[in-house]
């Protein structure tokens, strides 16, 4: 006769190890980690070939059912069990309490899945109506107290997830496990069409049985979610001082910044930007992107909300920082070719305008810029200046320029303003 063998390992029981044994189709699972009872014993169908058997080194054996512990049923190392039916397993005096059910008579069934009729607010909770019938699994403990068997089932639906290094939205695989009983889920409302698939029990997985399940009809996302990412347009000569590159929300001005929505579309429909400064909105549109270039100083927060026709919205935000100006100038430049301090350049953030002119030692105009990006290559006219001292004249303006602020004592100048004078030396040596 083939025979199906498991064995319960048990460091309590060090003599003792309990062996399910049947024939023909069919399998089953023990456990030992119930409450009130030494052994469960779930087989997938109980025929007359179904064994129980004791597999130790035991010399007097008894075999009792729950329902009558005096007269034994079997003095030998194995019974034939029944569906919902208590043992008991008297080892040399030792008794230990085993309960058998044939999972075939408590089969569960699925008959319903749907969102619940009654929502409170589905655009970011969603209640799932479930309907599992099926019999309940009871056992008792030796003393008489009687416990139902946990059964577990799996929920199962799609949504979406962010992705921070992908920058967008990706399908994600939602699994809620359910305790019976239950009547109704709640879940984080779907960012995404999707079916709900309910299926179990726990002990079909574990007899390598097919789950039963149900699969609802197709659930239309009304849930609306955003997540705005931004490019920022990169700067890179290196007197600005905070210059932006492509992830930047805060330096020197301008700051030309392309925000996108990535709400999850088609759930998302409307798109309403808002960018405020001081509690104050300063710019509203209703693309789907946006674009906008930051030039006074300040601190900005930039909303976008999304919605759609089932009146369901979410909004996010990022904030902007803008540098408040400054302006610095060299003493001296050597245009010599080596790649160091080869110009006349001021160091500089935040300016809205900038002019500069270069005049040599008898009053001449021997160069002008107007882009503080830029600077004199000690050339006049394509041809090398002489070295020695040059005259400057500087006027800028930042972009947190203030014509109404009070000038400063010692400078003269309002804030944001500046207006200088001095000498820039031109150094010539040997180019390396």
């Amino acid at each position: 006769m083939k025979k199906l063998l498991f064995a319960i390992i048990c460091i309590l029981l060090p003599f003792i190890g309990i062996q399910a044994q049947i024939t023909g189709v069919g399998k089953f699972q023990i456990y030992n980690t119930f409450s009130g009872i030494d052994y469960l014993v779930i087989f997938n169908g109980i025929d007359n070939n179904s064994e129980i058997s004791y597999n130790g080194n035991g010399n007097i054996i008894l075999w009792y059912k729950y329902s009558d512990r005096t007269n034994p049923i079997s003095n030998l190392k194995y019974i034939t069990p029944e569906d919902n039916t208590g043992y008991i397993l008297d080892v040399d005096g030792k008794k230990y309490s085993i309960w058998v059910f044939d999972y075939r008579e408590h089969l569960p069934e699925i008959t319903s899945v749907q969102p619940a009729t009654a929502q409170e607010n589905d655009c970011e909770n969603l209640k799932i109506s479930i309907a599992i019938a099926h019999t309940n699994m009871v056992y008792e403990s030796l003393t008489g107290r009687k416990y139902t068997v946990d059964r577990f089932f799996n929920l199962e639906y799609q949504t979406l997830e962010w992705s921070e290094g992908d920058k967008k939205w990706i399908d994600k695989k939602v699994i809620v496990e359910i305790q019976l009983p239950v009547s109704a889920l709640n879940i984080d409302a779907p960012l995404r069409d999707t079916h709900f698939i309910v299926s179990g029990d726990q002990f079909a997985v574990d007899l390598g049985l097919e789950p039963v399940s149900y699969t609802s009809t197709l659930y239309q996302a009304k849930a609306v979610r955003c997540k705005i990412t931004t490019t920022t347009s990169e700067r890179t000569e290196k007197n600005e001082a905070e210059r932006p590159d492509k992830t930047s929300l805060s330096g020197s001005s301008p700051l030309d910044v392309a925000f996108e929505s990535n709400g999850n579309v088609p759930i998302t429909t409307f798109y309403r930007w808002e960018i405020k400064k001081n509690g104050q909105t300063i710019i509203s549109r209703n693309d789907q992107n946006h674009r906008y270039i930051f030039v006074e100083s300040g601190t900005y927060n930039v909303v976008l909300r999304v919605s759609n026709s089932n009146q369901c919205a979410y909004s996010d935000s990022v904030t902007i920082n803008i540098s408040t100006s400054a302006l610095q100038v060299p003493n001296v430049f050597t245009p010599n070719g080596d790649g160091l301090n080869d110009e006349f350049r001021v160091g500089y953030k935040s300016l809205k305008s900038f002019e500069c002119w270069v005049y040599n030692s008898w009053g001449r105009k021997v160069y002008y810029w107007n882009d503080p990006q830029k600077g004199w290559d000690g050339k006049i006219n394509g041809r090398d200046a002489a070295p020695g001292p040059y005259f400057y004249v500087i006027r800028a303006y930042g972009t947190d320029f203030d014509p109404k602020s009070e000038r400063d004592k010692v400078t003269k100048r309002r804030v944001g303003e500046y207006l200088l004078k001095g000498d820039i030396n031109l150094l010539r040596g040997a180019s390396e």
